[in-house]
Parts: structure tokens; sequence; C-alpha cells
């Protein structure tokens, strides 16, 4: 039987109460990277909230330096905000997506942690269930993606611009293995705290092709699993924004399979301003975090 057929969930179905028999004194942390989302962040953490005292032990949304009413509106809605300024303060804060998520690791205690995007609109209640059930129920799994439909208005299916043109061609070159995950570059995983304190973290986009490689590399495919969530739908970004994440993407993959590149990359893409053609370069840095573990180990007297 192959690893698809082995490891991947189309049905998920595990309830609430599935979850809390099979943590066995294990605790849960759920996670939500945010910036500038005053508009989703309410609704994500509410659908989480209804779990918390028993499948979920906290809930903490993490703040990226938003300019908008982010951080009140999560409060709201009964999540724990921390700033990203405020955890590991020794280290000034770097931009990106995988910066709050490698310091959302310092500001929690889960045994497994989930994280799940703070743009989603009409998050399904069962996301966190149906991510913890392999790491909970099945022996060897450290990390758990998430996959689903992505209702766009060209594209019904699939797995996302980014992931057909680039991340799921690069895997299929670099590491083949790892061309049955569905959605490489989803937003909504979960993993063991032994697992993600124990590798770096990509700072910005390249975050979940990462984690994803050093998984593969550490535990091999049997550490993965993969659960169908059904559909998400989430705020789409113009083709120059998905550009620069590829970039980030790109030079994450490149330097897990031992290509590194230089720490920032000068990106350069080209707009009509007008009618004239003219360059706009970006600076993408390509720098990742060392583990959580060695961090805090550093702290200790």
């Amino acid at each position: 039987m192959s690893w698809f057929h082995r490891r991947t969930w189309q049905e998920p179905g595990w309830s609430a109460a599935d979850i809390v028999a099979a943590k066995r004194g294990r605790t849960v942390s759920v996670v939500l990277p945010a910036l500038d989302e005053e508009e989703t962040v309410g609704t994500v953490v509410a659908s989480v909230r209804p779990l918390l005292g028993g499948v979920v032990d906290e809930l903490v949304v993490v703040d990226s330096g938003s300019t908008d009413a982010t951080v009140e509106v999560a409060a709201a809605a009964g999540a724990r905000v921390v700033r990203r300024e405020d955890v590991v303060p020794e280290l000034p804060p770097r931009p990106g997506k995988g910066e709050v998520l490698w310091r959302s690791l310092a500001a929690t205690t889960g045994d497994v942690v989930v994280f799940l995007d703070s743009d989603l609109v009409d998050p399904d209640p069962s996301f966190v269930p149906s991510l913890l059930g392999p790491l909970l129920t099945e022996d060897g799994v450290h990390l758990v993606k998430g996959f689903y439909r992505r209702p766009l208005r060209l594209e019904s299916t699939g797995g996302g611009r980014v992931t057909e043109l680039l991340a799921r061609p690069v895997l299929s070159a670099l590491r083949p293995a790892l061309s049955e995950l569905v959605q490489p570059l989803g937003g909504e995983y979960a993993g063991t705290r032994e697992f993600l304190e124990s590798v770096p973290f990509a700072g910005g986009y390249g975050v979940e092709i990462g984690l994803l490689l050093d998984a593969e590399e550490r535990y091999g495919l049997d550490g993965l699993a993969q659960v169908n969530l059904g559909v998400r739908k989430h705020r789409n970004r113009s083709l120059l924004q998905l550009g620069v994440m590829a970039r980030q993407i790109l030079g994450t993959a490149l330097a897990r399979c031992g290509m590194p590149s230089a720490e920032a990359a000068r990106f350069t893409q080209f707009v009509q301003v007008s009618g004239e053609w003219v360059p706009d370069v970006t600076e993408v840095p390509v720098t990742d975090r060392p583990p959580m573990r060695e961090v805090l180990a550093a702290r200790q007297p």
C-alpha cells in the first residue's frame, strides 16, 4: 500500500470527544499568525473557542506588527494575543510569516501545536480535530498537513497558483517522494513540539515547504500525514505578491536540498507606469531562524 493510502484521511471524522480521549495527558496549542487581519481573525478564533478546555489547551494569536484592529478583535473574540516583539525579545523581529510561527513556539507550551491562517473565511470548527487525529492516534507521525478545495473565480480545484506552478514541480524534481502531498504549502497544519523545536524555521513564506522537507528528512514519509479539510476560502493575492512569495519558497526549498543561496535576493519584476515597463525590485530575505530548542537552551544560566 502506498504512503498516500496509508497516511491520507479523505474523510477524517474525528469528533472532539475522540480527540480528548486520544490526548492521554498531552496538551494542544492552537496558533494563529496575524498581520492586518481584522476582518477575519475574529471568526477564526470563534471557530476554535468552543474546543478550549477539552481538545485545545491554549489559543494564541501572534501578531506580526498589525496596523489595524487585529489585536483588539482577536482579544475580544477570546484569544490570548502575543505581539512578536514580546516573544524572545532579545532578538529583534524580522518580517514574515515564518518569523511569528517560530516565535510562537516560545509563547506556547502544548505538546502538539496546530497552526491556522487567520485570513480564513467561514472556517470550519472541525479543522483542529481533523489535524490532530493522526498525531494523537497514529504512531510516529510528527507533521500533519491539511488539504482542501480552494474555490477561486476561475479555479475551483487544485492547490493554488504557487503550489501548482512552483512547489509541486520543485518537489517532484528534488524530493519526488513528497509528490503525494496534496497541499504542500497549506497554512493549516499541526506538528509535535518535539519536531517543531528541533528544526530551523524559514523566516517568510518558505516556512511551510521548509518544515515539510525537514520532517521528511528526519522521519521519512511515515512521519507525515495529510487530512482532507473540505473547503478553504481566503483572501487571494495579486500575481506580483505571489511572485515574491514564490521566490522565498524556492530559496528555502533549494537550501533544504543542499543548494543554499544568498541570505537576501534581489527579485526583479516589471510593472507598467504611464505606458512604460519599469523594473520593480524587492529584497527577498531567505534566511532561517535556528531551532527554537537551541535558543531556549542558550537562555539557561
